[in-house]
């Protein structure tokens, strides 16, 4: 270590006896912005201003800089005119002697034999200084003058001592460079496990091969081998070159030292200042859009700061005991201070010349020796220590996270229990945040246990769980299973919300050979707007929840405060149900089906009304909960059954075909064909005159093995099926091939797409209408209200139609 401190302190004592021979040329420094051309007359004659009033830079025209031509009495022919390299378009030099004026004038990209090692481009003076009466130095275009730290004129042995000094310390500087790189990658080439292990490798082999290539296009001593690398270009190179260091060093000091040792701050500070280092020297070597000063600036200034953020953090590493940290600082001292050094140069806090340039490439030389040497051993030997302590502390902090999780997390699925669920929604609701709680209930689990058993149905909560957990990580939120086929996800509160569960509604999952749908009812409610309270909230998502149910399973429902209110109208609504029974309020309603082209009836379809004695006439949808009761829904089936054949009976065929809306509890029940053909039989009525319409739900419910194996029999007797709101489900053509249809019924929702110009409603319809043509079937569009509909339906090849174009529902007599 002694030996790289003492290559600091000798080596800018070599180019000291070049500097003390060359003149300096700033001092007395005059310049004028002059269009292009001018003449040297103009050139000469210009007003030029001196001291802090000349200009400094142009971006049009060129800046001419007249330099003091009584300090060049002292050199002999062969001198030159030196100066730091810039951005330019042009550069030109005038000199004028008593034999008259004389100007060389380059461009940016043909600077052969004008560039010298250590940065510098230069003009050679064939005439004694003494008889030089005006010395002119032009550039167009050029960033600004506070960038050319160096313009002086150096004597004709000058060059020689000047140049070599660089020409030896850039051979030293590559050559040791080249060796350290070239063993650590024949460490890597030979440890390729360790070298995959460690990532500090990868970024030491980085920051090696920029720093070799830094130097050699900063001292232009690459213009050796590719001539154009010089001037401008090699200026533009370098800025994004370290930019880059910038990046790569704090890179390689995070990936070395254990980040566990340093606050969190730290190791994300370094990446930021890393980035913004990239940043600053692409926009530093583009000059766009910040001006070339101010970029240079903050580049030096990022430089700094990253080398003081590292230094701090090596510090903080070592006072936490990190070995590698110690040996790091060490190893990277001399260059921290030169490259200091070299900021206070550039920001003008420190004299130039060559000096700091120089020991400079030297301490890179010594870091890059040193570490390489150490890298193979003593740092493998480090992170060996360090990834026993490591392991030993992760077993640590892994068993008591196991302990925490395990009464936090459920098992099945690896989300977040019921008491998680708890503590997740209490936080958020402190924090005063808005978000939304959705609760989902897998639909269908029990008929999926009763098929495939309990390893099925785990198999269905487990793949769900996965699908809900991807959507509460996109959206930023929480999935907790709550219940046996519930789960609830807290989600913020945003326009993207809504779509949240378009990917899983309607996936597919699976077990064995077996292969399924999945299908949620899903509840929902806003926090503050609906409740402010943990079980407010739940409560108002359980009744958002319950209505996505009655709507029909695979559906997604709001909370409204008229949910609330529906919910105990529909508790009393169950109650009167009974007695509507006994009292005959229950009331059959027929629509007619008719051809689309003659607008002849040919067949009716059988509605349920309730005749309430309060509320009037009554939908099914407004007493859904009456419709799913397990205890009267049977006996208000078995009663529209029963009105339905004794309107065929009475009819005696003027009214066609009679279709009636089937469940699953009338189509899964043992003996469910035998009863429909004995009351068929009972009254008198032919089994071609009753369709059963069955929607997809009914397919997806309890027993749905039992519904087709009953419509199997149904049809094999004679009597007519229809698949109702075709093509809103999830397996619709799954169904035309596992049952006996005979009819497809279009779904309103298609037709209604009609008045809006939807050309997505009349293809679909038309693929529908083609599709059950070309298997046999019948086909029905349901809800045809305008004359337009029914036009475009028969465009579209539909002959059949339903809706209040044609007739509104009425009673049975009437119909």
């Amino acid at each position: 270590m002694k030996l790289g401190w003492l290559s600091l302190l000798w080596l800018p004592a070599v180019p000291a006896v070049a500097e003390a021979r060359s003149v300096d040329l700033r001092p007395g420094l005059c310049g004028v912005v002059l269009p292009d051309p001018s003449s040297a007359t103009v050139v000469r004659q210009g007003p030029y201003r001196c001291g802090t009033e000349t200009p400094s830079a142009t971006a049009r025209g060129w800046l001419w800089l007249r330099l003091d031509a009584t300090r060049l009495r002292g050199l002999q022919p062969g001198w030159r005119v030196a100066f730091d390299q810039t951005r330019f378009r042009k550069v030109a030099l005038l000199v004028e002697t008593g034999a008259g004026t004389r100007r060389t004038t380059l461009d940016q990209w043909a600077l052969d034999g004008h560039w010298a090692p250590g940065g510098r481009l230069f003009f050679t003076i064939h005439d004694p200084g003494a008889s030089v009466r005006g010395l002119y130095l032009g550039f167009e275009g050029v960033d600004d003058l506070s960038l050319i730290r160096r313009l002086d004129a150096q004597p004709a042995d000058g060059p020689g001592s000047t140049d070599a000094p660089w020409l030896w310390i850039i051979g030293l500087f590559t050559g040791t460079v080249l060796s350290a790189l070239c063993y650590n990658l024949v460490i890597g080439t030979n440890r390729q496990r360790a070298h995959r292990q460690w990532p500090y490798r990868r970024w030491y082999v980085l920051w090696a091969s920029l720093s070799l290539l830094y130097g050699l296009i900063w001292s232009n001593v690459a213009g050796f081998l590719v001539p154009g690398l010089v001037g401008p270009v090699a200026v533009r190179i370098d800025y994004v070159l370290v930019g880059l260091l910038i990046a790569v060093g704090n890179g390689f000091f995070f990936a070395l030292v254990d980040e566990d040792l340093l606050p969190a701050w730290l190791p994300r500070g370094g990446r930021l200042l890393g980035l913004a280092g990239i940043v600053a020297g692409v926009i530093a070597s583009i000059g766009h859009p910040v001006p070339a000063v101010p970029s240079d600036r903050a580049l030096n200034a990022l430089a700094g700061i990253a080398t003081l953020w590292v230094g701090l953090a090596g510090l903080v590493a070592v006072w936490r005991g990190s070995r590698a940290a110690r040996f790091y600082l060490l190893g990277w001292g001399p260059v921290i201070v030169m490259l200091l050094a070299r900021l206070g140069r550039n920001l003008g806090l420190l004299p130039s010349g060559d000096a700091i340039d120089m020991a400079t490439f030297s301490a890179f030389a010594f870091e890059a020796l040193v570490l390489s040497l150490a890298i193979a051993d003593r740092f493998d030997r480090l992170r060996r220590e360090r990834d026993q302590a490591r392991a030993a502390h992760d077993i640590e902090r892994a068993e008591a996270r196991a302990v925490h999780l395990s009464a936090q997390t459920d098992f099945l699925t690896g989300l977040g229990n019921r008491k998680r669920f708890q503590h997740d929604i209490t936080t958020l609701i402190a924090s005063g945040h808005g978000f939304i709680l959705y609760l989902a209930d897998v639909d269908y689990l029990k008929q999926v246990n009763d098929r495939l058993g309990h390893a099925g149905g785990d198999a269905l909560l487990h793949q769900v769980g996965e699908m809900l957990a991807q959507v509460a990580e996109a959206q930023g939120g929480f999935a907790a299973r709550i219940g046996g086929d519930e789960f609830a996800l807290l989600l913020r509160d945003d326009m993207m919300t809504g779509t949240a569960f378009d990917t899983v509604q309607g996936a597919a999952w699976h077990f064995a050979e077996e292969r399924g749908i999945v299908s949620l009812s899903i509840g929902s409610a806003r926090f503050p707007e609906d409740a402010d309270t943990p079980d407010l909230l739940y409560q108002n998502a359980d009744l958002a929840l319950y209505k996505a149910k009655g709507l029909g399973r695979g559906r997604q429902q709001s909370y409204h405060p008229l949910l609330r209110i529906d919910r105990r109208a529909q508790a009393a609504l169950a109650t009167d149900a009974e007695a509507a029974l006994r009292r005959g309020e229950f009331r059959l309603f027929l629509q007619p089906i008719v051809d689309l082209a003659t607008r002849r009836i040919e067949a009716h379809e059988g509605l349920l009304r309730w005749q309430h004695p309060v509320y009037g006439l009554m939908l099914p949808h407004q007493f859904e909960t009456v419709l799913g009761s397990g205890t009267i829904a049977p006996r208000i089936q078995a009663w529209v059954l029963e009105s339905a054949l004794e309107h065929l009976r009475d009819a005696k065929g003027s009214i066609g075909r009679l279709g009636v809306n089937f469940t699953s509890l009338q189509l899964a029940e043992p003996g469910a064909a035998r009863r429909v053909l004995d009351r068929l039989a009972h009254h008198g009525v032919a089994p071609g005159m009753l369709c059963v319409e069955v929607t997809e739900t009914v397919m997806l419910d309890r027993g749905a093995e039992a519904v087709v194996q009953t419509l199997h029999e149904l049809s094999a007797a004679g009597i007519k099926l229809a698949l109702d709101d075709f093509g809103t489900g999830f397996a619709s053509l799954i169904h035309l091939r596992r049952l006996p249809i005979d009819t497809i019924k279009i779904d309103r929702s298609f037709i209604a797409g009609l008045s809006e110009d939807d050309r997505g409603a009349a293809a679909i319809i038309h693929a529908i209408v083609s599709l059950g043509h070309d298997l046999g079937k019948s086909v029905v569009a349901e809800g045809v209200e305008t004359e337009a509909q029914a036009s475009a339906l028969r465009a579209l090849g539909c002959r059949r139609g339903q809706g209040y174009l044609y007739g509104m529902p009425r009673a049975a007599a009437a119909a």
